[in-house]
C-alpha cells in the first residue's frame, strides 16, 4: 500500500538507475514525506544505498550512470535528474551524511563553513553565525565550543559524525540522506545519533538507509522495503513491522532471510 503524505518533499516516479549495462533499479516510485524520516532496509545488493545517491546525483561522478524517471522537488516541483538542473545546486539543497565519519584535515570551523565558502559566501560574521547554529543543530556545540580551530580528526567517531552532520546543516538543505551512519559506531554515540535525528526532522526532511531493523523502527516514521532493484513495499513504519502487506516484507522483517 502506497501511504501519500499532506506534504510531500519529494516524489520518485517510475526511478530506474544503470551503471553501464548493469541495472541497479527498477521502476522505483516513492514519495518522501517533508519533515519526516523515511527508512530504507533491505539486504545487502538491493539497491539502498543507489536510491540514496540518485536523491543528490551523487552517480554523476561515474561516467557510465545512466537515471531514467523523475525525482520531483517540492515546493517548486523541479526534476532534479533533468540534466538543465546544477547537480552542486542539488548538493546544496539535499545533504549527505555518510557510513563512516569523513571530516576533512582541517579545523573543527573549517570543517562546519567548506559548503558555505564554495557557494561564495566569505563574511565573517556570517560564516560564525552559521557554524554556531550548526553545531548547536548537530548537538555538538557545548563538545567543541573552546577548540573550534583545533583539529576535526582529533575528535572521537561519534564527535566526527556529529561534526558531518553540523557541515551538512551548514548549508541549510531542506533534506540530508544518512548512509548507515551509525554502522561505525559504538552504542553511545549511536544513540546520540539517532537522538538527533529525531530532533532535526523537525527541521529537514530526512532519509536513511539501514541493515538495523530495530534502528528503523525507532527512528523512522516511514519504511521502504527493497529487494533487487525493486521497491517491495513502503508503508509507515509500524505497519511495515506489524502487520506488511507483502510476504516477502514479513520475511525480511522477521529474520528469515537477509
Amino acid at each position: 500500500m502506497t501511504v501519500m503524505s499532506p506534504s510531500l518533499k519529494a516524489e520518485i516516479r517510475d526511478l530506474s538507475f544503470s551503471f553501464g549495462q548493469v541495472q541497479v533499479l527498477k521502476s522505483v516510485t516513492l514519495p518522501i514525506s517533508e519533515r519526516r524520516v523515511t527508512a530504507l532496509i533491505g539486504p545487502s545488493g538491493c539497491g539502498k544505498t543507489t536510491f540514496l545517491r540518485c536523491l543528490n546525483r551523487m552517480h554523476d561522478l561515474h561516467p557510465d550512470a545512466r537515471y531514467k524517471g523523475e525525482i520531483i522537488l517540492h515546493p517548486d516541483k523541479i526534476n532534479i535528474l533533468d540534466p538543465a538542473v546544477d547537480p552542486i545546486e542539488v548538493r546544496m539543497r539535499i545533504g549527505m551524511v555518510f557510513q563512516k565519519p569523513n571530516p576533512f584535515p582541517k579545523s573543527i570551523f573549517a570543517n562546519v563553513v567548506y559548503g558555505l565558502q564554495i557557494r561564495g559566501i566569505r563574511d565573517r560574521a556570517t560564516l560564525d553565525e552559521r557554524a554556531v547554529q550548526a553545531l548547536q543543530d548537530a548537538a555538538l556545540w557545548d563538545e567543541v565550543k573552546d577548540r573550534l580551530h583545533g583539529p576535526a580528526t582529533a575528535l572521537s567517531g561519534g564527535q566526527q559524525q556529529r561534526l558531518c552532520i553540523a557541515r551538512a546543516l551548514a548549508t541549510n538543505p531542506e533534506m540530508i540522506l544518512f548512509d548507515e551512519p551509525t554502522s561505525a559506531l559504538d552504542p553511545v554515540a549511536t544513540s546520540k545519533i539517532e537522538e538527533l535525528m529525531t530532533d532535526l526532522k523537525q527541521k529537514v526532511t530526512i532519509v536513511i538507509v539501514t541493515h538495523n531493523m530495530q534502528q528503523a523502527a525507532r527512528v523512522s516514521d516511514f519504511t521502504a522495503f527493497m529487494f533487487l532493484g525493486k521497491l517491495i513495499e513502503f508503508d509507515r513504519t509500524d505497519t511495515i513491522f506489524t502487520n506488511p502487506s507483502s510476504k516477502l516484507t514479513e520475511e525480511y522483517v522477521t529474520g528469515r532471510f537477509g
